[in-house]
Parts: C-alpha cells; structure tokens; sequence
C-alpha cells in the first residue's frame, strides 16, 4: 500500500511516482529530510507517510516525539541537527551529490519503485542517471567465459547508448563496468557513496566518475554489511528497463536482483550455461521459467524493442508536487491502545497486504494510518517492500 496525497491508500500495484513530496529547495530543508530520513526506525514507509500527513519534514519532525509517545516509546529522539551536518559534511568532501525525490535530476525509472529512496547521494555525472539503461549482474567469481561474455555484451550495449548498470562487485559486475567506461556506467553501492567495496575495485571507481556515476541511498561512510546488499540489488533492477543475468548460481544475489526485476515489472534476460557448471545453474533455472535467453547484445536490444514502443505510445502521466497536508488524528488514550491491540492480534509473522488489513479493521484509512506508524517505531510491527506488514516474532513469543 502507498499513501496517496490525502492520506488514504492505493491499492496494491501502484505508486508513489504521481505524488512524491515536495523536494527541498534549501540547505535547511535538506538537513531536515536528513533528520527525518536518519531518525531511529524511520524507514522509506514511514518517512513518506509522515511527510504526506504533516507537509513538511520540519512538522514531521517536530511530531515524532508525541507519535513516539504514543507508541510508548518514552526516550525516542530524532536524528540530531549535528549527525546530518556531519553527513553534509562528508559529502561534500566527496563530491557526492544529494539527489532528492521531485528533483529534475533524480532517476524516474526509480518512481515505479514501491519504495523510492527519498535520498539518493550521487558521485559522477548526473545526466546518466535519466538516460536509457540495463541491469548486469552475475557470480564473483566468474569463469573465463563468462568474463568475456560480460565484456562483450556491455561493450555491445554502450555502442548502441546504452547506460550499463551494475553493483561494482567482483567478477561479472566488474567486466560490466570496465566494458562500459566509454559509453558511461552506473556502480550501485550496498555501502556509502564514498565507501569503495571491494577495495580492488577503487582504481575502478575512480575511472567510473569520469563519464558515468556511484550512487547509494546510504549514509556517508557506512561500511556495506550483508544486509544491505539486498536493497542495494532492488535499485540496480529499479535503474534498469532490463536485466541481463550472466553465470548465477541457484542460491545467489543475482538472483535475488532477478526476482527484485520481475516484481518491478523488468524484463528479466539470462545467458545460458552449461548444465554441470554451477555457476550456470541460476541462468538455466531463470530461462526455464520464462527469462529471455541471450548470447549477444542484439538479443537484448531485441527482447527490449517492444517494451520501448509501449512506452512511445503510452502517455506518461503528469508529475503533480502538491501534497495537501491532512490535519492529524488525535484519539485519546483508551482509543489509541484499544486501535493498537487490534492491529497486533491481525498481524502475525507472515506478512499481509495493508490493504487487507484496513478492510478487516473496518476503519478509515487515515485512522488507521497513524497507528501503523506508532507500531512501527515502537518497534511491534515491520514493513516490507509491497506495503506488506508483519508482527515482530519476539512480542508473539512473548
């Protein structure tokens, strides 16, 4: 579910694209979409639901600690002003860029997104991130051939304008890169803008800033852990009009980038390999269940051109920056705990739709809307992808 500019909710299948929040037009305000965006449990959901119900990150802040409060959450604090001026700071030292949802700059294949980072910091040339783009991705530790297969696809495709995509890893991912310096390349970070990983791979940033870019939807500085290499995968697929999928193993991020594709409406490619080569399996599995199968940059090119001429004849919607900010919902105290109890006995650790959810509260939407974000920050519940809610399997065991 997504909130829509008066607070209610669209159903499953559309986006946040028509109404993303108005973006900051002054240093002060960027600090402010920092704080908020920073603050302790604010994630994508909840930084778009605040905004949408309060106008402004300055009133959105200002109202986290009654939400808080009444969540119970006694000792919550926002993100201070000095932590987003020490991120400023960073980046600034960086020569990143802060790229904000509504700017002209920031990407629109990333408004198709359920959740579109509201911040993106961005190293390099801003134009590619608005030109024509496809996804590669595949095994760090490729074979030989797969290596060349990597090249000569991305060589293939730059030539023809296209912008390669892809995660600066070992393997696969750096082949991509290097193929495509000329024609300009986009390295997704799981890590901050600023933090190269791997450490072989700085040489080849460095190159990468000369005509393409680095970009991440993560803190200045922070070290890439596993958790974070799987929304990092989503924006590499978000980035992209197609995935080209080269030697993946049938349990691999590859493949977790593939399925991100699929659920975004990407036209998902894959190379055939051998059948007793492990590192071909994932590609064999993708084009047994329907991925395209590719051996050059041609049949890429090809498998895309009817997705391209829908897009010429579809009339794209036009952008609207307006959010009419709906005054908030003060319920008293019994109301509030009484609300809350009912959404924690519908939830339990299998996740469903928000929209299921409201129909079973029978309640308004913008009733229910500011509960769900008191549970959230109290931690009781999780949102994923797909405005999927979830109950936090400790306060079931509990």
């Amino acid at each position: 579910m997504i909130l829509q500019a008066d607070g209610a909710m669209m159903p499953e299948g559309t986006h946040l694209s028509t109404h993303p929040p108005l973006p900051p037009t002054t240093e002060d305000e960027r600090v402010l979409w920092l704080r908020l965006l920073r603050s302790r449990r604010v994630g994508i959901a909840t930084f778009f639901r605040l905004m949408a119900e309060h106008g402004s990150a300055s009133a959105a802040l200002a109202e986290l600690p009654r939400v808080a409060q009444a969540a119970n959450v006694t000792s919550y604090k926002a993100c201070p002003e000095s932590v987003a001026l020490e991120e400023l700071k960073a980046a600034a030292h960086a020569r990143a860029t802060m790229v904000c949802i509504g700017e002209a700059t920031y990407p629109k294949a990333l408004l198709d997104l359920s959740d579109p980072p509201p911040i993106l910091w961005v190293r390099g040339n801003l134009e590619v991130l608005n030109q024509e783009a496809i996804g590669m991705v595949g095994a760090r530790n490729a074979s030989s051939l797969g290596g060349r297969t990597a090249r000569a696809l991305a060589t293939e495709l730059s030539e023809q304008g296209r912008v390669i995509v892809s995660g600066l890893a070992r393997g696969i991912d750096t082949c991509a890169h290097k193929a495509s310096l000329t024609g300009g390349t986009i390295g997704v970070l799981a890590g901050g803008v600023d933090v190269i990983y791997p450490a072989e791979n700085v040489h080849l940033a460095h190159d990468i800033l000369e005509t393409g870019a680095l970009i991440s939807e993560q803190p200045m500085g922070l070290r890439p852990q596993a958790r974070h290499f799987p929304r990092r995968n989503r924006l590499i697929s978000g980035l992209s009009e197609g995935l080209v999928v080269i030697e993946a193993a049938s349990k691999s991020g590859s493949l977790i980038t593939a399925r991100n594709a699929l659920d975004q409406g990407r036209e998902v490619l894959a190379v055939p390999g051998h059948p007793f080569d492990a590192r071909a399996s994932g590609c064999n599995m993708l084009i047994r269940d329907g991925a395209t199968l590719v051996r050059s940059g041609s049949d890429v090119l090809e498998a895309l051109a009817p997705l391209a001429s829908q897009s010429d004849v579809i009339e794209e919607p036009e952008l609207s920056l307006e959010i009419p900010a709906p005054p908030p919902e003060r319920r008293g105290l019994s109301e509030t705990a009484g609300l809350h109890q009912q959404i924690l006995d519908r939830l339990g650790p299998s996740p469903l739709p928000e929209d299921q959810l409201i129909r079973d509260l029978a309640r308004p939407p913008q009733a229910v809307a500011p509960a769900l974000v008191e549970l959230e920050l109290d931690g009781k519940i999780h949102r994923a992808p797909g405005g999927m809610l979830s109950r936090d399997t400790e306060m079931l065991v509990s």
